[in-house]
């Protein structure tokens, strides 16, 4: 069997093949693809595998636009990090989609289903399956904030979220610190803004900040497995990730 990977996480690349390889010796992983655009240039360039290992997100955006670009026969089986009930929803057919991280049983048994509707197999028949999970995908993605509006004096002022630095708790009240360093008071916990702001772009470094990436100064060592962060514009207080996140925001930071 011939397998194309489509995975945009190194880690979850390796898992894979991993997985694969004690599933079966003999199976040949042709390629390991990272983006929407080298995997339709591959297709076009190459036989049809007979299946392709396809995560929905990819470091270029929803997978979903490779079949729009390109006529794909080959049998797909989904990697995912969305909900479960929702991969429920269209365990149809020959198509599998496999919650992350991927278990041994499950890509086993979804290799298996394969081999036993392969004769069946049309990938025409399969699109519309395709349309509904990008429609179900892209309706569950959350609508992050964009903009805060804060008072000022006698004024209301909006703030567009590429503009903010960081957000700060101070005695009850949560500042926004922007960019050019002004700051202005928000009706928000940090608990709250956690909820509404995109995870890839903020973090709550400690307790009392949430930094937007390009806040993030110098990085430095410090005692007790921590990191020293230095802000921009500088914050006021002394910054340190606890050793329990650093593994976490060293990751977000990498994204």
């Amino acid at each position: 069997m011939t397998i194309l990977i489509v995975e945009d996480e190194p880690h979850a690349q390796y898992e894979l093949k991993r997985l694969l390889n004690n599933i079966s010796a003999s199976f040949q992983i042709l390629a390991c693809i990272d983006s929407i655009e080298e995997t339709v240039k591959w297709l076009k360039e190459n036989p049809q595998p007979d299946v392709i290992m396809l995560d929905i997100q990819l470091s270029d955006g929803l997978s979903f636009e490779i079949f729009k670009k390109h006529d794909v026969r080959s049998p797909v089986i989904f990697t995912t990090a969305y909900d479960e009930y929702a991969i429920r929803a269209f365990k149809v057919n020959s198509v599998d989609y496999l919650l992350k991280p991927v278990k041994q049983e499950e890509l086993t048994a979804a290799l298996n289903k394969l081999d036993m509707i392969r004769l069946q197999y049309s990938g025409a028949e399969t699109l519309p399956a395709f349309r509904q999970i990008e429609e179900l995908i892209r309706s569950q993605r959350p609508e992050y904030k964009t903009r805060f509006i804060a008072k000022v004096g006698d004024q209301i002022k909006h703030i567009d979220i590429n503009e903010v630095a960081y957000f700060k708790a101070e005695d009850n009240e949560v500042f926004l610190v922007s960019n050019d360093n002004r700051r202005v008071i928000i009706e928000h916990s940090l608990d709250q803004l956690e909820r509404v702001l995109n995870p890839g772009d903020f973090f709550r470094i400690t307790r009392g900040y949430i930094a937007s990436a390009g806040s993030i100064g110098k990085i430095s060592k410090y005692f007790n497995s921590r990191l020293l962060i230095e802000l921009k514009p500088p914050a006021d207080d002394k910054i340190m990730i606890s050793r329990v996140r650093v593994q976490d925001f060293l990751k977000w930071m990498d994204r």
